[in-house]
């Protein structure tokens, strides 16, 4: 019985890490995850419980592609642009009653950006962001009983994205100004802290045990974006005259996905191996989509180990890319109508993420173990 208790929030603790879903690199606009916290167990909660936790976030992105083509001579011929993100959320999750939940994550983000072109293309310099991210609300509700199905189950959520992060965070940048001077500009798109935009999400997460070790889990996440354009300047017209329709920043939606099968090593510890497919739309599914964005995705394997004692848990999950396709963008498209010539602008990736998860319980209520199952067929 006890082994089988493990295993269900062994479950629990692979499950939603990687829910961090933000892609890869300069593909995203800024760090984002769901609104809900990282950690299934974070989401499966008495009444009463509450759960803190903390989900730090890291990478370097310096791949480029077109398409799904690498351009490796941008690193041979060191003219590839490198971001080095870290990111940290802090969550509050309570359960309202057994099978609902709803909880706050609050994002703060440092981000590096190193280039050339940036800086005049004759020298390479760096540029800095940080603070306070999107803040994000949610909810969610379990649709079969948490007690009679300890096996597995499914749980449908909503939320709402702030724009509480700086979408124009400023840095000098050289050699761009009159007669070469620096300047104060917007930082890229893809290390602002926000977006300025107010989004709402549409999340589900489920997991189903095959044996007694063994189980298969998946959720992910879709965050609607219906504003166009922010207003902030990307300074991308003054590189080519062609760029004109990629001056102002968009606020694009964002997706995630992700699947895999779970094992139970021991009372404490699982692993778990599976897959996740994340990025950004090349059109959004809600408003329309002008203004400069990198639409690009990720294919990865993504590998994890939990441990979780009592109220206390700790996740790690290195995802590794496999396949990264930064497509044609919408002004993409215009440019090459309106030049004759093909375009497709370009990408930079990484090649792994590091996502480190730490939770805590407060006990409010009973336990889902606690509690007299309406079936013992379900945990004996």
């Amino acid at each position: 019985m006890k082994l089988r208790y493990t295993l269900f929030f062994g479950i629990l603790s692979v499950l939603f890490l990687p829910q961090i879903m933000n892609a890869q690199g300069c593909v995203a606009i800024r760090h984002f995850s769901c609104s809900m916290g990282n950690e299934l167990e974070s989401n499966l909660l008495s009444k009463g419980d509450f759960q803190v936790g903390m989900n730090y976030r890291y990478f370097k992105s310096f791949r480029h592609f077109k398409g799904t083509e690498e351009e490796p001579d941008r690193v041979s011929n060191n003219t590839e642009v490198i971001n080095y993100s870290h990111s940290w959320d802090f969550s509050l999750n309570y359960g309202l009653t057994d099978r609902l939940y709803a909880g706050i994550t609050i994002p703060t983000v440092l981000n590096e950006r190193s280039s050339l072109y940036e800086h005049g293309r004759n020298e390479r310099n760096k540029s800095f962001s940080r603070g306070i991210a999107d803040i994000r609300l949610g909810a969610g509700y379990w649709i079969f009983d948490p007690v009679t199905h300890a096996n597995g189950n499914l749980a449908l959520g909503l939320g709402i994205k702030l724009p509480t992060g700086n979408y124009n965070a400023t840095d000098i940048f050289y050699n761009v100004g009159p007669e070469g001077s620096p300047q104060v500009r917007p930082v890229d798109q893809s290390i602002q802290p926000g977006d300025g935009g107010f989004g709402f999400t549409a999340d589900f997460q489920f997991y189903q045990t095959i044996t007694t070790n063994l189980f298969v889990y998946g959720g992910g996440f879709y965050l609607f974006n219906p504003k166009e354009t922010n207003g902030i300047r990307t300074f991308r017209e003054t590189l080519s005259p062609i760029l004109e329709n990629e001056s102002i920043m968009s606020v694009p939606d964002q997706f995630a996905l992700r699947a895999g099968l779970g094992y139970g090593i021991s009372q404490n510890f699982s692993t778990s191996l599976g897959a996740r497919f994340e990025g950004v739309p090349v059109e959004d599914v809600l408003g329309e989509s002008g203004g400069f964005r990198r639409p690009g995705n990720v294919l990865s394997i993504d590998p994890g180990i939990s441990y979780m004692k009592n109220n206390f848990s700790i996740n790690l999950n290195v995802p590794v890319a496999i396949r990264r396709n930064r497509p044609q963008s919408v002004t993409d498209l215009e440019t090459q109508i309106a030049t004759g010539e093909p375009r497709n602008g370009d990408a930079a990736f990484a090649d792994y993420l590091i996502n480190l998860g730490i939770s805590y319980r407060i006990k409010g209520g009973k336990s889902i173990s606690e509690m007299e199952p309406k079936s013992k067929l379900q945990l004996e």
